[in-house]
């Protein structure tokens, strides 16, 4: 039997019986002062490692000094994951591009009396239409009658006086995007949105501005976050629930810096500084009553003059 091939190694060795001796004999040759393994407390990205293989591992080795050598490959995945190339960037533009020309195509076809599944359907299929492929499962709010996040939609019903609140993404040539944007669908004998509303979209706009300006190489994410937080409380509004931030690559949420407060369930995280072209979101919300989810979110590439914008933003409240 010829060896198996491979296009990602120069050199593949193979085992019978068990991989223990072969494993051994090849460790102590290469003898390395550190094995970086595939686990992490913080970042998911650099967690694929289970904890039965890592038990094993160190089953082959026992005995040996290199036991006590592992380390997490967190700080080195995490950066790989995180420094976009040209090509990269190029890719997760053209999905956030693909993602905001889908949703202006199925803005007309959207109305009320639909429900939320309906409504993701309607965005679901435009992607796809269009070219793209669906990133993650569209998450649709229709007014305060659903809570915003990661849950499926529902059958509830769009009606006069709802606020849609849309988070959704494509995903072209393996590269994702994220976005959330807003309709608003007036009462009878409403001329235009609940100044509430428009005060609370102006603010969120806002304070993507002003953080998409900080979103340069060096900053910490915690920092930005706090700036995000301070603007809100300055116009009396509560705090969000979530971080600011998370990068964009492959996965939905890739990369190791978060954009986010120091809150222990983000572990080192927020606490990385930001590089030259890691691709972001920026994403915030303000939760009116009776009105619901003011969200939006917006996909960013760090520069060394703040954030570039990847594709169109929405600046204005739409209106039907």
């Amino acid at each position: 039997m010829s060896q198996p091939k491979s296009i990602c190694f120069s050199e593949v060795l193979t085992y019978t019986e068990g991989v223990r001796e072969d494993l051994r004999k090849l460790i102590i040759h290469l003898d390395p002062q550190s094995i970086a393994l595939n686990y992490s407390e913080d970042n998911p990205v650099a967690d694929g490692l289970t904890y039965g293989m890592f038990q094993l591992l160190k089953k082959h080795l026992a005995g040996t000094p290199y036991v006590d050598r592992f380390l997490s490959a967190e700080t080195l995945l995490s950066k790989l994951r995180s420094r976009k190339l040209p090509a990269e960037i190029d890719l997760i533009s053209d999905a956030a591009r693909l993602t905001v020309q889908a949703w202006e195509r199925a803005v007309p076809q959207i109305k009320t009396g639909m429900s939320e599944k309906e409504v993701a359907a309607v965005i679901e299929k435009t992607i796809t239409e269009m070219g793209g492929e669906i990133a993650f499962e569209t998450i649709v709010n229709a007014c305060d009658k659903t809570i915003p996040g990661h849950g499926s939609p529902t059958d509830i019903k769009l009606e006069p006086g709802d606020l849609l609140h849309v988070d959704f993404g494509a995903r072209i040539g393996g590269y994702c995007a994220d976005l959330q944007r807003l309709l608003y669908f007036r009462r009878p004998g409403e001329d235009k949105a609940p100044e509430t509303l428009i005060e609370a979209f102006a603010t969120v706009r806002h304070i993507i501005d002003k953080t998409g300006e900080m979103c340069c190489p060096g900053i910490v994410g915690m920092d930005i976050d706090k700036r995000a937080r301070e603007i809100l409380a300055d116009y009396g509004y509560p705090e969000y629930q979530h971080a600011l931030g998370h990068q964009l690559g492959r996965a939905v949420h890739d990369g190791g810096a978060l954009i986010g407060p120091n809150w222990k369930r983000y572990g080192k995280s927020t606490h990385i500084p930001l590089e030259l072209n890691n691709v972001f979101t920026l994403e915030l919300e303000i939760n009116l009553p009776g009105i619901g989810c003011v969200g939006l979110e917006e996909d960013i590439c760090v520069t060394e003059n703040g954030a570039r914008f990847l594709c169109p933003r929405q600046q204005e409240l739409i209106v039907r």
